[in-house]
């Protein structure tokens, strides 16, 4: 996979030296380019923004910089034998990043984020890149950051892991909170490692019995545990047709009830035993 990231800070990217990324880096799993914005601009002051049309407070990414500098990094990725660019817009008025969407981009081979600042960039600029390459504006949560480079960071690493190669364990991501499939809409349990006993606690009992079918069950029931006191609104969305009996079974003592209509509901009388 390329990455280009066009910022006003290459700085801020360093991160992307170290880690699961500066391994994939390493092994050539992962090009990384980063860019620095003010490179395409020509006065003193190297400005990238401006005042808003219309009024109201702060200042807007200007639209010559950034279609400069998207111009030339599209030229240099395509002379390199890049094909198929994404451009990744990181905003919070976005489309919610999930672990869904990190497969989607693990599948491309090659993103282009544009970490705004500021009030964000001048919409034209999407607009005019949208009719040369598919255009996905991602939010990372529902707060503001002062820009957009730790959201590059966040979904670099999260999209990184998924390549093939770069994790040690091919299966590691297999059981991850969101994993596509039994993981979907849970989030991952609790894990131990040794010693089997720390200022007078003990792991739990199942994980020492080498029965994989209790672990595999006891780590079900504890990924369900988990999301419904953290994540109740996940299991909300579950199509109950997806689970087993003894998925089914565990809900019911966590106090959840499948609806007519497949989904769950939380018994508000019910009582976890």
């Amino acid at each position: 996979m390329r990455l280009d990231v066009v910022t006003i800070f290459p700085e801020y990217l360093e991160p992307l030296n170290v880690s699961l990324v500066g391994k994939a880096r390493a092994r050539g799993r992962l090009d990384v380019h980063v860019h620095d914005l003010r490179d395409w601009t020509y006065d003193r002051h190297h400005t990238v923004d401006d005042t808003p049309y219309g009024g109201g407070p702060g200042m807007v990414m200007k639209t010559e910089p950034w279609g400069e500098a998207l111009d030339d990094t599209l030229a240099e990725g395509y002379e390199a034998g890049a094909h198929s660019p994404v451009l990744v817009v990181p905003t919070p008025s976005g489309r919610p990043f999930t672990q869904e969407l990190a497969v989607e981009l693990s599948e491309r081979p090659w993103l282009i984020f544009t970490p705004a600042r500021y009030e964000g960039i001048d919409r034209r600029v999407m607009d005019e890149y949208a009719t040369r390459m598919p255009v996905i504006e991602v939010s990372i949560g529902d707060y503001v950051l002062a820009g957009g480079e730790a959201a590059v960071l966040v979904i670099t690493e999260a999209v990184a892991r998924l390549l093939p190669g770069v994790l040690g364990n091919a299966e590691s991501h297999r059981d991850d909170s969101f994993a596509p499939g039994a993981m979907a809409n849970l989030l991952e349990g609790p894990v131990y490692t040794k010693p089997p006993e720390w200022r007078g606690r003990e792991i739990p009992e199942v994980l020492l019995s080498g029965h994989h079918g209790r672990i595999a069950r006891w780590r079900r029931d504890e990924a369900f545990r988990r999301t419904a006191l953290n994540r109740p609104d996940l299991i909300e969305r579950c199509d109950a047709a997806g689970f087993d009996k003894k998925d089914r079974e565990m809900l019911s003592i966590l106090g959840w009830a499948p609806e007519p209509g497949g989904r769950f509901w939380r018994r508000p009388e019910a009582v976890e035993e």
